[in-house]
């Protein structure tokens, strides 16, 4: 709904108004006229803020539109793989060998460098029961944690910071792009949104501030970025429980506080390694400039599209996972540079895999289970779970069995890394899975 003609709209605030700064994810369209009143005492807003120099932090690379595991984790020993793919199949000769039954895409230098530095682990079969094949209710499923049969309002980061970070900043969850991915859904909400394109084209010296509307498209389910607006499902958005009133005053006041704060890092920090011009890269530097900078944050989310390859797979493939390797061998080698490493855990996910079978347009179509990415100062393994069957027998109606709940990955993730009861965030008991020592 457009605001009142007497007001300000959110589009002319943000091109006028904070600059290099970034919004609350809160703000609805009819806050835009109460930022001027309350602007000049938000400079002196006093938010209670956790360190942002010596607690852990977990950066969450998304890989939208679905990616295809067994083309990236490759089984290229197993004859299954090869008759399911006669043209899709790579060739052992190129594959970056692992062991002597896996390896990686050939595109993936980046990730295999930061394996031979002992930086890298990999999960195989990650999945959940009666997987869902949409994008869309596969990402809710991957965001909230919740069972297939079930829908849940709150995402799994957003349940984490209502239980572990009562009063934080609201710096405490910062997503790289639009608007801020049902993950961060929360009963207290939390979290901003940064823009890095802005950035990257500037050098790294500005920021667009994102709004939270439903202009633009995201290119069609077959198109280069098909994938991209999926990890930007709105979340649910509890209504407050304090008063209407101190909640706007609280709303406007953190997102020019955070805005000023994240404005004042980035015009202190540069970036501490070369990294490549691709979008995701861009994202992983100023997160990478926003943890030198000692931004309170505790959760950062980024994302990458175009993983939906139904046609001509090969070639974007490739280059999608070229993009990945690249980014987080720059983003590790940053951290590393400024000592900030061993406090940073980063995994990959994306909302299912592939069929096993190739389809007749040279891609795959929407699957199932799939491996993801950790990357950690001291992984606890460089390789953990169980490589998939292949045998048409195996299979449930051509998809990969999971041998690994991702819940499993979470409950590991907020026991062993960020330091909070996993079944207090996720509902229920599950196996946490250590990543990193």
């Amino acid at each position: 709904m457009p605001p009142p003609p007497t007001l300000k709209t959110r589009r002319e605030f943000l091109r006028t108004g904070l600059f290099g700064g970034a919004l609350t994810w809160t703000v609805p369209s009819f806050l835009a006229g109460t930022f001027q009143a309350l602007g000049d005492a938000a400079q002196d807003a006093a938010t209670q803020a956790v360190t942002g120099r010596d607690a852990p932090i977990l950066v969450v690379v998304q890989m939208a539109g679905g990616n295809d595991g067994l083309n990236t984790l490759v089984p290229y020993a197993d004859d299954d793989y090869r008759r399911a793919r006669p043209r899709l199949a790579l060739p052992a000769a190129d594959v970056l060998k692992l062991d002597d039954a896996l390896g990686l895409h050939p595109a993936l230098q980046g990730l295999r460098a930061l394996r031979d530095q002992g930086h890298l682990g990999i999960i195989q079969g990650v999945g959940y029961p009666n997987p869902n094949r949409s994008h869309f209710r596969s990402m809710e499923i991957w965001q909230t944690a919740s069972d297939a049969d079930r829908f849940e309002r709150t995402g799994w980061i957003g349940r984490y910071f209502d239980h572990a970070c009562a009063g934080a900043d609201a710096t405490v969850g910062v997503n790289l792009g639009g608007q801020l991915p049902q993950a961060f859904a929360a009963a207290t909400p939390t979290g901003i949104s940064l823009a890095a394109a802005a950035a990257g084209r500037r050098g790294g010296r500005g920021m667009m501030l994102m709004e939270d509307d439903d202009e633009g498209g995201d290119g069609g389910e077959g198109g280069e970025m098909a994938g991209g607006s999926i990890g930007m499902l709105a979340g649910g958005r509890p209504a407050p429980a304090a008063d209407p009133l101190d909640y706007l005053d609280r709303t406007a006041l953190d997102a020019r506080v955070s805005s000023g704060r994240v404005a004042d890092i980035l015009a202190k920090t540069r970036a501490g390694a070369e990294y490549p011009a691709t979008a995701l890269a861009q994202q992983l530097m100023l997160v990478g400039r926003l943890i030198a900078g000692g931004l309170p944050a505790r959760v950062y989310y980024v994302s990458q599209g175009g993983y939906d390859t139904h046609t001509n797979q090969a070639a974007n493939h490739a280059r999608l996972l070229g993009d990945l390797g690249g980014a987080l061998r720059a983003f590790t080698a940053d951290l590393k540079a400024r000592g900030q490493l061993g406090r940073v855990l980063t995994f990959t996910f994306s909302e299912f895999g592939r069929r096993v079978a190739e389809n007749a347009s040279g891609g795959t179509d929407h699957g199932a289970a799939g491996p993801m990415f950790f990357i950690a100062e001291k992984p606890v393994a460089p390789l953990l779970g169980k490589s998939p069957a292949l045998a048409p027998a195996d299979l449930v109606r051509g998809d990969l069995r999971f041998s690994l709940d991702f819940r499993d990955i979470y409950a590991g993730v907020l026991e062993g890394w960020l330091r909070t009861p996993a079944e207090r965030v996720l509902g229920r008991k599950f196996n946490p899975v250590r990543l990193a020592a």
